[in-house]
């Protein structure tokens, strides 16, 4: 091969590379966007569920959110466990031990975002809250089953997660959850898959109605809801609880984690 020839190959494999980085950067641009412009549009919804795991039975759950930060949920039929948190203050309602609690925040603003995501994320199924596009995920679009067009989003988790791969599939442009498949360092293969969904023509997106979930291939529980309200935010008032008559009544405060004081604080 001439010098000047071998020079032309290196250009046109070097311009192929080019080309091919500024498809996948405006990919996640686009999807950024979108998914921005997703939670925007979910910024207050309300379902009904429920919950089954293999070997248990079932439990109905509710779940309210108003964006930007209320969120309530219920777990079980009466007597139920409920947790709200209006902006300011986080509520906790036993009502099978009739216990009130009220817990005020002197977290700082991170680690009480994570707290109330670890709170409140067994109320929350997949596709209701968008996954996060960190530095180091890639994106490449595939095809799915569900959808003419689909993107795959893979992420590994970094922290008390550290090592674990996870792989989303979301429908191509409304970002629609389709599957999410996790990988842990030993190897364990775990999937959560739609498998039925509610679409909103007013919202022009569609939420999981029904989903599966799978480990090392074999289904090992699902989630099924019931009702589901895109399009009417609930009340500010909603989220606000008062203890009902004759509950066990107690004032708390979220602080940081120390060997003097308990996680939630005293």
């Amino acid at each position: 091969m001439s010098p000047r020839l071998f020079v032309c190959c290196v250009v046109l494999v070097l311009a192929g590379c080019s080309r091919k980085s500024d498809d996948v950067a405006a990919l996640a641009s686009q999807v950024k966007t979108r998914l921005v412009e997703r939670d925007q549009k979910l910024s207050g919804y309300g379902i009904i569920g429920i919950v089954k795991d293999e070997g248990q039975d079932a439990v109905p759950f509710t779940f309210e959110h108003r964006a930007p930060d209320r969120m309530r949920g219920t777990l079980g039929e009466p007597p139920a466990r409920i947790f709200s948190w209006d902006g300011t203050h986080l509520f906790e309602q036993l009502d099978g031990e009739k216990r009130f609690t009220t817990f005020k925040s002197e977290l700082p603003p991170a680690k009480l975002s994570g707290f109330l995501t670890q709170t409140f994320s067994a109320f929350i199924p997949e596709g209701f809250r968008a996954p996060l596009v960190s530095h180091g995920a890639t994106l490449r679009r595939v095809k799915h089953a569900r959808a003419e067009e689909a993107v795959e989003l893979s992420l590994s988790l970094g922290g008390e997660a550290q090592g674990v791969e996870l792989v989303y599939v979301l429908r191509w442009p409304q970002l629609d959850f389709l599957t999410k498949r996790s990988r842990s360092p030993d190897g364990t293969e775990a999937e959560v898959r739609m498998e039925e969904e509610h679409c909103d023509p007013q919202l022009g997106l569609c939420v999981p109605k029904r989903l599966s979930r799978w480990l090392g291939g074999r289904k090992v529980g699902a989630t099924m809801l019931t009702r589901v309200e895109l399009t009417k935010p609930p009340p500010n008032d909603a989220f606000s609880l008062v203890a009902p008559e004759g509950y066990d009544v107690k004032t708390r405060t979220l602080v940081e984690a120390t060997e003097e004081n308990p996680p939630s604080g005293g």
